[in-house]
Order: structure tokens, then sequence, then C-alpha cells
């Protein structure tokens, strides 16, 4: 992976620490407002990891490819995981 792991693995921690809350807030029976927006912080921070491992995919293993075979191959997974996304 070519992301900055640093950075990365920064943002997840993050992350596992807002579900840790969200869990602590349901738990709770914490406002539903309150809840839904930290699930909404916690949502854009995945985002954003996936968006730099997703970049660095394309610039880095697509742009690096040996073969066009192979630039293709790496394309189509590309193209094939954003559909996933963009139901």
């Amino acid at each position: 992976m070519q992301a900055d792991k640093k950075k990365m693995m920064r943002l997840l921690k993050t992350a596992r620490g807002q579900m840790d809350g969200i869990l602590k807030m349901m738990e709770e029976d914490r406002y539903c407002i309150d809840i839904s927006h930290q699930l909404m912080a916690t949502e854009a921070i995945l985002n954003k990891v996936n968006k730099e491992i997703l970049t660095a995919h394309l610039k880095n293993c697509v742009a690096n490819a040996e073969t066009q075979e192979e630039k293709e191959e790496k394309i189509d997974e590309l193209v094939s995981m954003l559909g996933r996304i963009l139901k």
C-alpha cells in the first residue's frame, strides 16, 4: 500500500474510537440525532481513508503496472469496486 500508512492508521483508530463511543451512546439510550451525527462523522472518516487508498492504487498500482493487460486488470478492479460503492 502506497498511501500514507501512518495517517491512514491514525484515521482508522479515530473511527474505531468513534464506533466505541456510538456503542456507548446506544447503551445509554442517547438522543437519536446525536447518535446519527456520530455515525455520519465516522462514515466521513472511513470515506476519506478509502479515497486515499484508491488514489494510491491509481497513482501507484495502476500507473506502475508492467503490461497493458495488467494495467487494464487493475482498472477493471477499480471500476468493479466503484460499482459496489456507488449503488
